[in-house]
């Protein structure tokens, strides 16, 4: 490395369902962290690596700002507050229309009261009927608070996203690179293929059932002499008649998410699959502690 590099933590922060996670996929090149129509969907702190010559991102995305309501969702925001506290910058991304939300005010509040310097993205710019509705909101915005830069942008378009990954290169600090240079996220093999087996249950199941499912891997190996990969998945929901929901009519639902899934896998890991999934009830896991650190969802 040079004495010039460059290298920081960015939290991508925001509420449920703006885009956080898309945003954060589009600014490595890569899916790294799942989507889905449905707020927090984002769990847990997920790191993305962008390396650009003598430049190192380290993104960290978070779960959406809420009200926790279960004991799972008092983790989440806590890894809110973590993220905010522990980065060089962060980037606090809104949709291109509507009212300030509370928890925006209160994401605002805390990268102020930690001296975070923020980026405001203005997402979802692609929506916008009238454009005049973007000087609107980015008035509503910078009446709040001194941004660093306000960039609009579509995450799911990939517009404004260079002029983004320039305003964030501003604001990090002189320094070694913390990752290699070809990574691309810190989330072991197993995570990655878990959040895979999960966004599949979020876009195909009915809406009150995926919140309380969590899926962990139980194997994962790699046949010797052999390019297959065997991975046993358990998805464990809160319920009985989740339970049957999930596995559906003659296991129509459960094959479903597995093919699905095991798509995904092979592509991001470059290998055929064998995936094996289990459906098994534990009620009530979100508010049972023992259970949220089992499945590594208190990190």
């Amino acid at each position: 490395m040079t004495d010039n590099t460059r290298s920081g933590f960015v939290a991508i922060v925001g509420r449920p369902n703006v885009g956080k996670s898309t945003l954060l996929n589009a600014l490595i090149g890569e899916k790294v962290a799942i989507v889905s129509d449905k707020p927090q969907t984002t769990r847990t702190r997920i790191t993305g690596v962008l390396t650009r010559g003598a430049v190192q991102i380290v993104f960290v995305d978070t779960p959406g700002m809420h009200r926790p309501r279960t004991k799972l969702s008092e983790h989440m925001v806590g890894a809110i507050r973590q993220s905010v506290g522990d980065v060089d910058a962060a980037i606090l991304v809104v949709e291109a229309e509507g009212a300030v939300q509370e928890a925006e005010r209160e994401l605002i509040q805390q990268c102020r009261s930690r001296r975070v310097p923020v980026i405001l993205a203005i997402n979802k710019i692609d929506t916008l009927e009238r454009k005049d509705r973007l000087i609107e909101r980015i008035v509503q915005f910078t009446a709040l608070a001194d941004f660093a830069a306000v960039v609009p942008i579509s995450a799911k378009g990939a517009d404004g996203l260079e002029a983004l990954i320039d305003e964030t290169e501003k604001l990090l600090p002189e320094g070694p690179h913390f990752f290699p240079d070809d990574t691309l996220t810190d989330q072991p093999e197993r995570v990655l293929a878990a959040e895979m087996i999960r966004e599949k249950l979020l876009q195909n199941l009915e809406d009150e059932v995926p919140h309380g499912i969590a899926v962990v891997i139980e194997r994962m190996r790699e046949r010797e002499n052999a390019e297959l990969l065997d991975i046993d998945a358990v998805i464990y929901c809160e319920r009985e008649s989740h339970k049957g929901i999930v596995i559906g009519k003659g296991g129509a639902m459960l094959k479903k998410v597995a093919s699905a899934a095991r798509a995904d896998i092979e592509a991001f890991f470059d290998i055929k699959v064998n995936l094996q999934c289990w459906v098994k009830v534990k009620e009530d896991w979100r508010n049972r502690e023992g259970l949220i650190h089992n499945f590594g969802l208190d990190q």
